[in-house]
């Protein structure tokens, strides 16, 4: 069966840096978009960041661009978000998200309708 691992959270200073990662099993990359959702108290659901697995195009939000970059390792089935210059409006839970067959778009509009998801990892940005 499919399982989607998040790790890599934690509790930085504004500032700081964080890398989190999803290990996915039970399915190869390949023909997959998969990126992170985060919830924070208060906030609604963002998009941060996806990567289209089967041509590497990606999509930022806004408030993350040019200081998050997605990567994926293919062959460890394993996805990464480096966090730079974390905020405290970063601070959230964290989720992995795979959307089968489909791109960039419909994993945006998939929301919590998303074909995997994995368990969150906080993050927490001190001011």
């Amino acid at each position: 069966d499919v399982q989607l691992q998040a790790s890599g959270g934690g509790s930085v200073q504004a500032g700081g840096s964080l890398r989190v990662s999803c290990a996915a099993s039970g399915f190869t990359f390949e023909h997959y978009t998969i990126g992170w959702f985060r919830q924070a108290p208060g906030k609604e659901r963002e998009a941060v960041s996806c990567i289209s697995v089967n041509d590497g195009h990606t999509y930022y939000a806004d408030s993350v661009k040019g200081r998050f970059t997605i990567s994926k390792d293919s062959v460890a089935n394993t996805m990464y978000l480096q966090m730079n210059n974390l905020q405290p409006e970063d601070t959230a839970v964290y989720h992995c998200a795979v959307l089968q067959d489909g791109g960039i778009g419909l994993w945006l509009l998939s929301g919590w309708g998303m074909d995997y998801w994995g368990k969150g990892t906080q993050v927490t940005v001190s001011s």
